[in-house]
């Protein structure tokens, strides 16, 4: 499991990386996702996230004001409407299917707009 949740947590962070240029990519979810495993998996890779000069701070914030940023929440909560809503009107045929994926979208928008706005 250790293994595992290096190459995830290391493929999170190339996601999130990618992310701080394409508006596609929701940086701070990702970097999140990738302390969380590195947490659970390698002391080391953690630490030096936390303390990665550019990367260190979205962690951080995180981590002592359980705040997210609000360009990170308009970005996470507008790529998740897009894609979701997409799959559910256009790619998925099931009903079920479609009804689970706009539960799952608004979920998702509720938990994130629930954390503190980082100003």
């Amino acid at each position: 499991m250790r293994i595992l949740f290096i190459l995830l947590g290391s493929l999170s962070l190339v996601l999130a990386v990618v992310g701080i240029f394409l508006p596609l990519l929701p940086t701070t979810p990702l970097l999140l996702l990738a302390a969380a495993l590195y947490l659970r998996s390698s002391p080391r890779l953690y630490e030096w996230l936390l303390n990665h000069k550019y990367l260190g701070p979205y962690i951080r914030n995180f981590r002592e004001h359980r705040a997210i940023p609000l360009r990170a929440k308009i970005v996470s909560v507008a790529l998740i409407w897009i894609t979701l809503l997409y799959c559910a009107l256009w790619v998925v045929s099931q009903i079920w299917i479609k009804i689970l994926l706009i539960g799952l979208v608004v979920a998702l928008t509720i938990h994130i707009l629930s954390f503190k706005t980082l100003r």
